[in-house]
């Protein structure tokens, strides 16, 4: 599996449109572990791009803290897992409570 996190400072970008860096994150799903970390930066932000960009880069679940309903849309329709609300956190860390489910989700920070 393949997870990418929106980065600002090192940590989870509060709207993913915002961000510096993605952290794709392959994780084995059987022993719960980080196998590799990558950081890459997204093309110009607009409507619709980063969906594909991450779907062409193969993610198959992001983790945001906000995210505007057309996005979430936009994500699933391109077979990415959405899972918004997480905390301002290091992606690691995040990675690490979603794969043992234990990651809590707040409120989607976005209203667009």
């Amino acid at each position: 599996m393949r997870i990418a996190l929106p980065l600002a400072n090192g940590k989870l970008a509060m709207h993913f449109g915002h961000c510096e860096v993605f952290a794709l994150i392959d994780v084995d799903d059987n022993s719960k572990k980080i196998m590799h970390k990558e950081e890459l930066v997204p093309p110009a932000h607009e409507p619709g791009i980063l969906p594909r960009w991450l779907a062409e880069n193969k993610a198959d679940v992001i983790i945001a803290g906000g995210m505007g309903r057309r996005a979430q849309d936009l994500f699933t329709s391109n077979g990415i897992r959405v899972c918004v609300g997480a905390g301002p956190e290091d992606p690691e860390k995040l990675v690490a409570a979603f794969l043992e489910g234990t990651l809590s989700f707040g409120e989607n920070i976005c209203d667009h």
